[in-house]
């Protein structure tokens, strides 16, 4: 397949389209006609690469496209088997490109692919790729690292291939993440980090490998990551920091269990104990913290995998420096752990217990040292702790599985029974309504439907819900008082002229002079008393108020009483004059 030749020329992108539809909708009935067909499709999508195929989910477009040909669906493990040696012949960058993106759409969709990659040596096929395309095509080089982490992460690699990886490429990928990304799809080097986080992962199944099987041969393996980090660890402070990130953001359960097996290499390794800043060691601890509270029962792997690293966290690391951080959040987060109070659940399992309890005496979460269990971590055997190196690497989830939460779990459960709510008001808004006495009373027709309902052969309706439903409130009533003064129309006005009359009769009986009808308040005081006493609808005009008492100490200065007298005399009238 290193052989292409043209077969149409391609001027625009409808052309392209239609090529490709063309090479692989052509029969193959014989092998040659199969190995022309896969020739003419990499041919033409490695050309059309750098002219109509900008993004990457355009070539995962003709990936896609020859998975579901005839071609493949017929011939699915030849046309695999031939990809594999193309890339394992291949030199050029746009037929790499496009075999590349094929096997790694392929793999994720089977598994089997990847199995055969690391079975026919493609890792150090990707390692020496990786290492020469770095700075010649960006996106060639994102994508072999991603195929070596997918790789890596299904099968295990031999030994062979292991110890091929030396320290000059571990610090070279170390390197690119303390670099400025210019991608924008990856500006934290995530690529990157997952092939680090993958190759630890790898050293640490095969040291256990040689824990459990001493008698195979003797292939001692270091672990470069750990070894890089442990001499130059102030160098590479991002990876620590990217890491951490990516821990709080991912909800992959096995990108959780490879960043935790590093971490608890770094804490529980001498030179590593003081690598992370901080800082970032508190925003880990929150992490571990909200992730144990978060998980669900059955999640024990994961949970177990989380108690390990927090051990070695607290004691290693700075955080066993006063000030001591969260010390009660920890406490607390231990008796929820231990079910302590809680008699509704099941107790935890012993593994559980056992490791709470490390976690637990830590000297500085302890009020009393002398009460310390005799439980450190280097004191156990391998079948007590169940903390070494060897039971952390053989832990394993399924690619692309989703931690479970808590929380998401809840918002369901809630988001369901409101569901079934409406659903059950829906039914019983739909079914007849029992009738009430009064319609029953009123309403023969309501009644003989009611009898006829209850007939036999007709489907009663659904029974009310259990949970009785809030009836609907009421209105509030519109008060008929407004501040103490009755609401209500006002009564049509009375006349005046006899009111006025007999208002100013009684007031010469009283001796009380009153003003003439032409006086404005003499007339507004008519129309608004009745000869009853009553008061009218039309409402007075309001007086001025009366002249206040005067003080105590003006009374005591007046010698005469004759002013006194004055003001009990009645008022002249309007017009008079005073007599003397």
């Amino acid at each position: 397949m290193a052989d292409l030749e043209v077969t149409e020329p391609v001027e625009n992108e409808q052309q392209f389209w239609h090529a490709l539809n063309g090479i692989l909708s052509t029969p193959c009935p014989t092998p040659e006609s199969l190995d022309d067909a896969l020739r003419s499709w990499l041919e033409l999508v490695a050309t059309g690469r750098d002219r109509y195929l900008d993004d990457e989910d355009d070539i995962a477009t003709c990936s896609q496209q020859l998975r579901v040909s005839s071609i493949f669906s017929q011939n699915a493990d030849y046309v695999r088997t031939q990809i594999i040696y193309s890339l394992l012949q291949e030199d050029e960058y746009g037929p790499l490109h496009v075999i590349s993106n094929f096997l790694l759409l392929d793999g994720r969709a089977d598994e089997e692919t990847f199995r055969c990659m690391v079975n026919e040596g493609c890792f150090l096929r990707l390692l020496e790729l990786i290492k020469s395309c770095g700075d010649h095509d960006g996106r060639l080089h994102r994508l072999l690292l991603e195929l070596m982490y997918e790789m890596s992460r299904i099968e295990k690699l031999p030994h062979q291939d292991l110890a091929q990886v030396d320290d000059e490429f571990v610090i070279y990928l170390f390197q690119l993440i303390e670099a400025f990304s210019d991608d924008v799809d990856d500006p934290y080097h995530y690529a990157v980090i997952r092939v680090l986080l993958v190759m630890n992962e790898q050293y640490m199944v095969a040291s256990a490998s040689e824990a459990v099987d001493p008698t195979g041969p003797v292939t001692h393996i270091t672990n470069r990551v750990v070894k890089v980090l442990s001499l130059h660890g102030p160098y590479f402070r991002t990876f620590g920091e990217n890491i951490i990130l990516l821990l709080n953001r991912a909800t992959e359960t096995s990108l959780q269990l490879i960043i935790l097996k590093l971490l608890y290499l770094l804490f529980t390794t001498k030179a590593t104990y003081e690598y992370f800043y901080t800082n970032d060691l508190r925003v880990l601890l929150d992490v571990i913290i909200r992730n144990l509270l978060d998980l669900p029962v059955e999640m024990n792997t994961l949970r177990h995998t989380y108690l390990r690293v927090l051990a070695p966290l607290l004691s290693h690391t700075q955080l066993s420096q006063p000030p001591h951080y969260k010390r009660d959040q920890i406490l607390s987060l231990l008796e929820i752990l231990r079910g302590s109070g809680s008699v509704h659940f099941l107790p935890p399992e012993p593994t559980t217990l056992r490791l709470v309890d490390r976690v637990a005496n830590t000297p500085w979460l302890v009020d009393d040292e002398a009460i310390l269990r005799p439980v450190s971590m280097g004191s156990l055997t391998e079948a007590q702790s169940g903390s070494t190196v060897s039971v952390i690497a053989n832990v394993h989830e399924k690619p692309g599985i989703e931690t479970p939460s808590r929380k998401s779990n809840l918002a369901r459960e809630l988001r369901h029974e409101q569901e079934d709510a409406e659903d059950t008001v829906g039914s019983i808004i739909g079914s007849p309504a029992h009738d009430t006495p009064e319609t029953t009373a009123t309403n023969p027709l309501a009644s003989n439907a009611t009898e006829g309902s209850k007939a036999p052969g007709r489907r009663k309706p659904s029974p009310p819900p259990a949970r009785r439903l809030r009836a609907q409130k009421s209105l509030p009533i519109v008060p008929k008082h407004r501040h103490g003064v009755p609401v209500s129309p006002p009564p049509p006005p009375t006349p005046t002229r006899t009111t006025e009359d007999s208002t100013c009769a009684q007031g010469d009986r009283d001796g009380v002079a009153v003003a003439s009808s032409s006086s404005p308040t003499a007339v507004s005081v008519a129309e608004a008393v009745s000869g009853d006493g009553k008061v009218s609808g039309l409402v007075a005009k309001k007086q001025p108020p009366k002249l206040p008492p005067p003080r105590r100490g003006k009374l005591r200065a007046v010698n005469s009483m004759s002013t006194l007298h004055l003001v009990t005399e009645p008022l002249p009238q309007t017009g008079s004059t005073p007599a003397a």
